[in-house]
């Protein structure tokens, strides 16, 4: 589970644990939003009382912000990208084991597959670096 950081997302940190008086564990974007992940525990105290704090990060950043909870373990996959992906609705999220490498396969309608992939295949992108840099899972395909 190895995560990255560049200068960019080190500053966003820097930020939240300065607003929120939480230290965040990661940083990444997805779908044009920052999303925070924070110990499960301080999820709403990370929120803030009313939003408080997500309305003065978004204030500050100019940008879209999520705070998600970190997940405890490799199980906790569907858990983490249906809070990721909401609320965009699939019907069926798992993992599989083929040929010794594992791959998330998402079974959704068209036009939650649509909005799934994105434009130039971006989201699907993204959605594949967070789940490679979280659980280790190389392959992700939507059905």
């Amino acid at each position: 589970m190895t995560k990255t950081f560049d200068m960019q997302f080190i500053r966003y940190m820097n930020l939240f644990n300065r607003v929120t008086r939480i230290g965040a564990k990661h940083c990444f974007t997805y779908n044009n939003t920052i999303v925070f992940v924070v110990p499960r525990a301080k999820v709403n105290e990370a929120i803030g009382k009313n939003n408080e704090n997500l309305k003065k990060l978004s204030s500050i950043l100019l940008k879209r912000i999520r705070i998600i909870a970190e997940p405890k373990s490799e199980k906790d996959v569907e858990s983490f990208i249906s809070v990721l992906i909401s609320p965009i609705q699939y019907k069926t999220l798992e993992v599989v084991n083929n040929n010794g490498a594992e791959e998330l396969i998402i079974t959704a309608g068209m036009e939650s597959k649509a909005m799934l992939i994105g434009r130039n295949k971006t989201r699907l992108e993204e959605l594949k670096n967070i789940v490679e840099q979280y659980f280790g899972i190389k392959s992700v395909k939507i059905l």
